[in-house]
C-alpha cells in the first residue's frame, strides 16, 4: 500500500503571475507588453516590487546591493496551468532573443506561434534557451477564454492588481440614499 498515488505533485498556488520554472515553460504572448524599470521596496518585512516608466527611471535603488532591471510584463495564456496569466521579464537574454524574433520578418510579433522557455539551473548559475514554435492559430477554446479575461498592465506601474476591474468612477460629493435605487 502506497501512502499517496505514483506521480503524485501538490498543487500550485493559485497566482496569476507566470514564473520560469525549471524545465519547459510553454506559453503564447496575447498582448503587446508594458515596458520600464522595476527596483524592490522593503515595507514591514516585505518585498514590494515598484514599477516606473520607461521615461521614469530612479536615479538609484532602494537597495544598492541590487540594482533597478528593465522589465516587460504582458498577458500570456500558460499552458501548464491552463490559464491566463501576466508574466515578467527581466532577464535580458530572454528580452534580446524575443527582440530577435520580433524584428525578423520570419517570424515577427509572438501573437502567431508559442514560445517554449527552458530554465536550467539555480542562482547565477542560472540558463534559459528560447524556442519559438511553429506559427499557428491559438485553439478556438483557448481564445474564448483569454478574451474572458481582463487584464489592465498599465496597474502594475500603480502597484495594483491588474486582474482587478474597476466597476466605479471616481465618484465626487456624498451619496444620499435618494442616490441608490432598490
Amino acid at each position: 500500500m502506497t501512502f499517496l498515488p505514483k506521480n503524485y505533485e501538490l498543487p500550485k498556488s493559485g497566482s496569476s503571475y507566470m514564473k520560469f520554472e525549471q524545465g519547459e515553460n510553454l506559453f503564447r504572448v496575447l498582448s503587446s507588453p508594458i515596458i520600464g524599470w522595476l527596483d524592490w521596496k522593503e515595507e514591514d518585512g516585505k518585498r514590494k516590487p515598484l514599477r516606473f516608466r520607461m521615461d521614469e527611471k530612479p536615479a538609484k535603488p532602494f537597495n544598492p546591493k541590487k540594482p533597478i532591471k528593465h522589465f516587460w510584463a504582458m498577458k500570456v495564456w500558460n499552458y501548464k496551468t491552463e490559464k491566463v496569466e501576466v508574466l515578467e521579464i527581466t532577464q535580458s537574454g530572454i528580452q534580446s532573443k524575443i527582440k530577435a524574433l520580433v524584428d525578423d520578418s520570419d517570424w515577427g510579433k509572438p501573437f502567431d506561434y508559442d514560445l517554449r522557455i527552458v530554465r536550467e539551473g539555480e542562482g547565477l548559475d542560472t540558463e534559459y534557451s528560447l524556442n519559438p514554435k511553429p506559427k499557428k492559430d491559438l485553439p478556438k477554446e483557448i481564445q474564448e477564454k483569454a478574451d474572458e479575461v481582463e487584464v489592465n498592465l498599465e496597474a502594475l506601474f500603480d502597484g495594483e492588481d491588474p486582474f482587478v476591474k474597476k466597476e466605479l468612477a471616481d465618484i465626487s460629493g456624498d451619496i444620499t440614499a435618494e442616490d441608490i435605487n432598490f
